[in-house]
């Protein structure tokens, strides 16, 4: 035995939720007119749950002279409908309700006209008296709308609000009468067009000579196809063709629905005029009512037409090409499944480079190695040409930074002194930032890959100032100063002790030699004497040690130029992700979640 397992469906409280959040995300980036639709069928939906349940609102529609006004009034058993050969000759909806309690806020929602009859009352079928809407004020036009006594009324609204129906087969059915679709008068049209996105149930009545007219496939028809589990067509009239014609019409008319996206949906050949085929007609819309599903269903199709309305403005041909894109949404697929575009990280390097460029990071990295150099030779020079070198400016002082290394200084306000990125700088870090977005958007479609590119752009203003104060608030590593500076700066003193000593001796030597005073004894290292080899000395052992210091300062000036290039990079790095990824990361989640959502809200199932 096999066990027929139900294919799992999405709630429509789910769908209703995701179309609505398909729609709060794609504000801005689609047509305006797809979102406005799918925020209108969420209220609807809400305003139609939110009514009686219990009703099914039934709407035959059709064109001019295909006899739906008499079917009405056969279906109901009332002469509600006027019948005539003047066209149009239904110029407003008309109503009919079976039993059903609470249906006043529905048929308020519908906006129906100011007359319907009652069924299945004590009165004979067809001549009740006509009388007022059952949640409407009397109309001056209808002087027997004060309604009987006896019967329930609305607080203003003189007629009865509960009709009755033989064993209560049709309890909660809405019968409305259309104008006709393609009247002459335009408010007749909007009439139809309104009323067709509200009721439960569409019933197109068709005739024998226009069931082909594209007016009423091209317009509604494939339009609906996904409503085909709430809509019946009807072929009226058949009593005018002869059995085999009326069979070959009905075939070709259910070819056309099938090309219309129509199949399954049911066909049924009557005549109002001999009621044939009205039985099967009012059994099928019995069986509906009873159900109590057709406005879920409804709604069901509704919220699926809105998805796929989105769909298909994400899916805009590119500008120029007038072709979609390639990769563009694929509506016969699970949206959620695609693939993205590459992880936003992978586009941090390659913008970096043109931003540090943009910043200044090289000209502060060499600044860095000469700053390190000059502070070595001031701290390890020889004493007497150190101040020489403290009247040189501090190469990174001039740029109004690494202050931080003097606590004195404190911190640093305002703008650094680096030159302004020039046009060629800037016009490689647009180009860099417009690549980076087409890398990022290459697999979105165009509505998304312009939104994308928005972002991108979106912090323009602020990415300089940003840059400048990521480079002025980077540590570069010149706070602490290497204890070999201190070894080679006693050295230095002593050296130049040493030669001070020397230098003295032989002052002295050169004053006794002067006065013609006895000489002092002078010792000697070999032929040297003391002094001189003191003097030379300590000259020579200042330049040792300066030359020495200067090759290590060298060395050093390198590696905290490295350290200083990852630091500034580090912070560069950070204001990309800020400025330019993060708002195109946020975009590209949020075309994920649109897709989410509106996979949700396509759920082909029933609700």
């Amino acid at each position: 035995m096999k066990l027929l397992r139900r294919e799992k469906t999405v709630p429509l409280d789910d769908r209703l939720a995701a179309l609505a959040r398909a729609a709060d995300l794609a504000d801005g980036r689609l047509d305006a007119g797809a979102v406005a639709a799918a925020r209108s069928v969420v209220g609807r939906a809400g305003t139609r749950r939110s009514l009686s349940v219990d009703h099914t609102a039934v709407a035959l529609a059709g064109a001019t002279g295909s006899g739906k006004s008499s079917l009405f009034n056969l279906l109901s058993g009332t002469s509600l409908a006027a019948v005539g050969v003047t066209r149009p000759t239904t110029s407003t909806a008309q109503a009919a309700l079976w039993e059903g309690t609470g249906a006043g806020p529905l048929l308020d929602w519908l906006q129906i006209p100011r007359r319907h009859e009652v069924l299945g009352s004590a009165d004979r079928p067809g001549s009740a008296a006509p009388l007022g809407s059952a949640d409407r004020p009397s109309s001056p036009d209808h002087p027997g709308s004060p309604g009987r006594p006896g019967s329930p009324t609305w607080p203003g609204s003189p007629g009865p609000v509960e009709t009755r129906a033989p064993d209560g087969e049709a309890a909660g059915l809405i019968l409305l009468d259309l104008p006709d679709h393609d009247s002459i008068e335009p408010s007749h049209r909007l009439e139809v067009d309104r009323l067709v996105e509200l009721v439960d149930l569409l019933v197109w009545v068709l005739d024998p000579q226009k069931y082909a007219d594209a007016a009423v496939h091209d317009r509604y028809l494939r339009p609906l196809a996904r409503h085909r589990d709430v809509m019946v067509v009807v072929l009226n009239q058949v009593d005018r063709l002869s059995p085999a014609a009326a069979e070959r019409c009905q075939a070709d008319l259910r070819r056309l629905l099938d090309e219309d996206g129509l199949a399954g949906v049911p066909v049924v050949a009557v005549s109002a005029r001999t009621g044939q085929g009205v039985p099967e007609l009012r059994s099928l819309l019995t069986s509906r009512v009873a159900d109590r599903r057709s406005w879920a269903a409804r709604l069901a199709a509704d919220v699926g037409t809105a998805a796929e309305t989105l769909l298909d403005a994400s899916a805009t041909t590119v500008p120029g090409t007038g072709v979609a894109r390639s990769t563009a949404v694929d509506a016969s697929g699970p949206a959620g499944d695609r693939p993205l575009p590459a992880p936003v990280d992978g586009l941090v390097r390659p913008l970096g480079d043109a931003l540090a460029e943009a910043a200044g990071v090289p000209a502060v990295v060499r600044a860095v190695a000469r700053a390190h150099v000059h502070r070595s030779i001031a701290a390890t020079g020889w004493p007497p040409t150190r101040w020489v070198r403290r009247l040189r400016p501090d190469p990174l002082r001039r740029l109004r930074l690494g202050l931080s290394a003097d606590s004195s200084a404190g911190e640093i306000t305002g703008r650094t002194s680096l030159p302004v990125a020039t046009v060629v700088q800037r016009s490689q870090m647009d180009t860099a930032i417009r690549e980076a977005a087409e890398a990022a958007s290459a697999e979105l479609p165009a509505p998304w890959a312009a939104a994308v590119r928005r972002a991108a752009r979106s912090r323009g203003d602020e990415l300089e100032d940003g840059l400048d104060r990521a480079v002025a608030t980077t540590s570069l590593g010149e706070s602490g100063r290497p204890r070999w500076w201190r070894l080679a700066g006693a050295a230095q003193w002593l050296a130049f002790a040493v030669t001070l000593a020397g230098a003295f001796w032989l002052l002295g030597l050169l004053v006794v030699d002067y006065l013609r005073l006895p000489q002092p004894y002078l010792p000697t290292v070999g032929e040297a004497p003391w002094p001189t080899v003191l003097l030379a000395g300590g000259v020579l052992l200042g330049l040792v040690i300066a030359l020495l210091s200067r090759v290590t300062a060298l060395l050093g000036a390198r590696r905290r130029a490295r350290r200083a290039a990852r630091a500034l990079r580090t912070g560069v790095d950070r204001v990309t992700r800020e400025f330019v990824l993060d708002p195109v990361a946020a975009e590209l989640s949020r075309y994920r979640g649109f897709t989410e959502a509106v996979t949700v809200a396509r759920d082909e199932g029933r609700p």
